[in-house]
């Protein structure tokens, strides 16, 4: 009989314990749970948008498709700062590249031993890490000498396009 009482007694303290133990959510987390709350009911009352023609994803497919022709001549615009004028750089093979473009994921899932993910940064192939963001792009620009192409960073904004703009 005092084996079984003192049974219950450990079971109602590890009780007492573990309801001790509960986590206080932060207030991000309960403003979480409540916009996800009502995130579901305006979807449950509203729907998704009847989209039937898909016409700006075929479009997005189209320009990804028309970018990666082989050897495609473009031509390269500088925006002048102070005027906001276009300047010719260069004849150019396809569209410039964001510097901030990685060749491969930024980011890596770890398992340390603590038993927990976590993502790391990963360096990209030839051992740098991207920044996150940069303002400048890289231009796979022709000589004007010669027919050799090379690439070029340019830190002002600059404007590709597949045809020669009038630019007076």
């Amino acid at each position: 009989m005092k084996k079984l009482v003192a049974l219950i007694c450990a079971v109602v303290m590890s009780v007492f314990v573990l309801i001790g133990c509960t986590e206080r959510q932060s207030s991000d987390q309960i403003q979480s749970q409540q916009q996800e709350t009502i995130l579901k009911e305006g979807t449950a009352k509203t729907g998704m948008p009847a989209i039937n023609n898909f016409r700006e994803r075929k479009i997005l497919k189209e320009i990804y498709e028309l970018r990666d022709q082989a050897d495609l001549v473009t031509y390269t615009y500088l925006v002048a700062e102070m005027t906001g004028k276009l300047v010719f750089l260069g004849e150019s093979i396809g569209y410039g590249i964001p510097a901030a473009t990685q060749y491969t994921s930024p980011n890596k899932i770890e398992h340390p031993y603590s038993g927990h993910y976590v993502v790391m940064p990963q360096a990209d192939p030839n051992g740098l890490f991207s920044p996150a963001s940069a303002e400048g792009t890289w231009v796979l620009l022709r000589n004007p000498n010669g027919k050799d192409v090379k690439p070029v960073y340019c830190e002002p904004r600059i404007v590709v396009s597949p045809f020669k703009l009038n630019i007076n």
